[in-house]
């Protein structure tokens, strides 16, 4: 009650401001009949009027005046007026009437006017009639502007039964259309009658100029309140064959706001009970022949969509990744791409791109809608023709193979519904040797980078053989292969004394005495080779003087791999000696424990100094 108080306040004060500054218009237009329908059905509010207009002056007219107060201009989205074609119907946008915003002299000055050119002027006695289209968003309040999970949504509509306007009304009638059956409350006034989902007021008859009479209207809408906060869609235009375009949305639901906790049980098993007032989809329809289209957000592609196609447009449904209840928010992502030919003409040596301007989502609002056309580099002559006012202003894009960057045309309006998704064109001029600037730029860079490779191949690049630089490199690689050839004799040598060792173990197991001197015999042989092999490489690294500091480690693990030998070969004569003279076997234990311990310190030190000289 507190809200409708508030409107009919508001409406009071309207009546007071026509009342007090109305002044009889100069014209003596008349209009013979007015017939206005109201669609409540979504969010977005459409009148459209049927105007009967005739002139009962001596003087020929050529415009009519449209009223309307200010505090529905600010919800104005859309205008527009077409020449009457019978039974509601509107004629197509080519047809419409033009239509000015004027400010006309002793006028009231809380209503905003607009000028509707006729065809022709109107003489003494004729008539004319047209229709008006006005279409509002944000005009459908919430009330209450709060509600739960499980509530419906119901809204409040303010209008006047009696149609505004600074002209005498013969006969005149209001039908309201609202989405569903449930009204909350209407406002009753003479000859008001409810069918259904539809309320009729009227006919009134011979009513003076600036007549009002407020209504309100409260009633349920569980329509999808989509609100786009902001929209940005790039069209880039590629002369190679495709048209791009990417869409970014910045969405809330502007229905009744959402209280209390979300039951997401709830709403999976009951979804139209638990979840009346959320919108679960949208649909965008995309012109025909649409490809490569995807559905993405902040964190990755949405596999929750559905396209479909025909002749006539491609069909895309998608589904955020949680339902939209009232003032919860989501950002997506849609790109597409259009075949070249069919948005792309040319006229008189010019080029123009003709593509719709709008969002091809249903029933969508957008509160500021930026659309930036991104033309081939090279592109001059710039210009834009819309069918209703933007602002424009150019930028410059950068993209992969660029010079000086890619013109971009950037128009923006806001308060966009979908009566804005017309047509409009950007006309431009672009050479054709223009298109061959790309490809020669990777002709020549694949071009330059085989020459580089085959230069790379054939030119040495290496330093000075005479150089001491080089030199000093190439002694330092001899000492690192001979020190490589050092390890490799140490290894084997150690590989040896395993040999050994493991013919002591065979022997303590067969007593096999002379098996075990055969391995001795034949270790004996290796080791010499071995031991000539390993001078060879010690005498050359101490004749290198690059081999200075590394060669006191070399020399070290020599002489302990030489000692390490000599107490292996001694512990296999005295094991061997033992069984020949059939020595007892504590009397053996205790004289080779020692030979042993010696063996294993000096293994362990050989390992490490190998290690050492390796990281080295």
């Amino acid at each position: 009650m507190r809200v409708r108080r508030k409107m009919a306040l508001r409406f009071d004060l309207i009546i007071f401001t026509v009342v007090l500054f109305a002044s009889p218009v100069l014209s003596d237009l008349i209009l013979s009949k007015v017939d206005r329908r109201i669609d409540l059905t979504s969010q977005i509010v459409r009148i459209t009027s049927t105007l009967k207009v005739e002139n009962e002056g001596s003087e020929p007219v050529s415009e009519v005046l449209l009223a309307f107060p200010d505090l529905q201009v600010k919800d104005l989205a859309f205008l527009k007026a077409s020449p009457h074609e019978g039974k509601g119907k509107v004629k197509s946008l080519s047809a419409s009437l033009p239509v000015e915003n004027v400010k006309p002299n002793g006028m009231p000055a809380a209503l905003t006017f607009y000028a509707v050119k006729l065809p022709k002027a109107l003489g003494k006695g004729d008539s004319y009639t047209f229709d008006v289209l006005a279409v509002f968003a944000h005009a459908l309040r919430p009330f209450p502007e709060k509600i739960t999970q499980a509530d419906i949504q119901l809204v409040v509509f303010q209008e006047s039964a009696f149609y505004l306007t600074p002209y005498v009304v013969k006969v005149q009638s209001l039908n309201v259309k609202l989405p569903e059956s449930r009204i909350e409350s209407y406002t009753k006034l003479e000859n008001t009658k409810i069918h259904g989902s539809e309320i009729k007021y009227g006919s009134y008859e011979n009513l003076p100029s600036f007549s009002y009479s407020p209504i309100v209207v409260h009633f349920e809408s569980n329509q999808p309140f989509a609100v786009a906060q902001e929209v940005v869609r790039e069209i880039e235009i590629s002369h190679w064959g495709n048209v791009q375009v990417t869409e970014h949305y910045k969405l809330v639901h502007g229905g009744a706001q959402n209280k209390g906790e979300f039951s997401r049980l709830d709403y999976q098993a009951r979804p139209t009970i638990r979840g009346a007032s959320a919108f679960k989809y949208l649909i965008a329809k995309m012109p025909p022949r649409a490809h490569s289209v995807y559905y993405r957000d902040e964190i990755g592609n949405i596999s929750t969509s559905n396209l479909w196609g025909d002749s006539k447009m491609t069909e895309l449904l998608i589904e955020p990744r949680y339902p939209l209840f009232g003032g919860w928010r989501t950002a997506f992502t849609i790109g597409y791409g259009l075949p070249l030919k069919d948005f792309l003409f040319e006229l008189e040596g010019n080029r123009f791109l003709n593509i719709t301007f709008g969002s091809p989502m249903n029933e969508l609002v957008i509160d500021n809608l930026i659309v930036k056309v991104v033309l081939p580099e090279g592109s001059g002559d710039i210009s834009v023709s819309a069918p209703f006012p933007v602002n424009q202003w150019e930028e410059t894009k950068l993209s992969h193979l660029d010079l000086t960057g890619r013109p971009v045309v950037v128009l923006q309006k806001t308060n966009v519904v979908p009566e804005h998704n017309q047509f409009f064109q950007v006309y431009y001029k672009f050479s054709k040797l223009s298109m061959l600037r790309e490809p020669f730029m990777l002709i020549f860079g694949f071009f330059s980078l085989f020459v580089a490779g085959i230069v790379y191949m054939h030119v040495d690049m290496s330093i000075s053989k005479s150089s001491a630089a080089y030199l000093a490199r190439l002694q330092w690689d001899e000492v690192q292969a001979a020190i490589q050839q050092v390890e490799n004799v140490i290894n084997r040598c150690l590989t040896t004394h395993d040999k050994l060792e493991a013919s002591l173990r065979d022997l303590s197991r067969t007593g096999d005495v002379q098996a075990c001197k055969a391995a001795r015999k034949a270790a004996d042989g290796l080791l010499k080779e071995l031991s000539k092999e390993l001078k060879l490489v010690l005498s050359f690294l101490q004749s290198s003087s690059a081999a200075s500091q590394i060669l006191p480690k070399v020399e070290e693990l020599v002489a302990k791999e030489k000692d390490l030998q000599e107490k292996v070969m001694a512990k296999h004569s005295t094991v061997v000696d033992c069984y020949e003279k059939k020595t007892g076997i504590r009397d053996s234990e205790n004289r080779v424990a020692a030979q042993q311990q010696k063996i294993t310190a000096l293994r362990q030190e050989v390992e490490n100094l190998l290690e050492l000289i390796d990281e080295i």
